[in-house]
């Protein structure tokens, strides 16, 4: 999968539909199976197939033996829904999942890596707003170890 990028403001309908931007939807090229699921920070992630599959795998291989992976896996699957694109490149969320993420109808599509995370206006402008004082000492701090 390739680097996407790019973010992208949307609107949810009334049936919890969201048209993907063309300027995204041409990112992924013919690949138009996706999973959506809850994210971090109470944002959605929209896994292109390739990637979700690949990211299955990578949790499947934790031991369930131990406790504090049976929780992240329940977690890690819980609300997870197959998706595809509409004829008018829409996706139907579920309504639990617009709620998992506090979304009412203004969004943000943020492409990060190999998923898309969508995110309520509002939320996304917080957490955007809350960039460090000094980017540079983020980036020592991240890259250093």
């Amino acid at each position: 999968m390739r680097q996407l990028l790019g973010e992208y403001d949307c609107k949810i309908d009334a049936k919890g539909r969201m048209r993907l931007p063309s300027g995204l939807l041409n990112q992924f090229g013919e690949d138009k199976a996706f999973v959506l699921n809850r994210g971090f920070e109470n944002c959605l992630v929209l896994y292109p197939m390739e990637v979700w599959e690949a990211k299955s795998a990578e949790v499947n291989q934790l031991n369930t033996y131990i406790e504090k992976n049976r929780k992240f896996k329940r977690y890690f699957y819980r609300g997870a829904q197959e998706v595809t694109i509409d004829s008018a490149d829409r996706i139907l969320i579920k309504k639990a999942l617009l709620e998992h993420a506090t979304i009412d109808k203004d969004v943000v599509l943020s492409a990060m890596d190999d998923i898309v995370e969508i995110w309520a206006k509002e939320k996304y402008d917080s957490v955007i707003d809350d960039e460090p004082e000094n980017f540079s000492d983020l980036a020592e701090s991240v890259f250093a170890s």
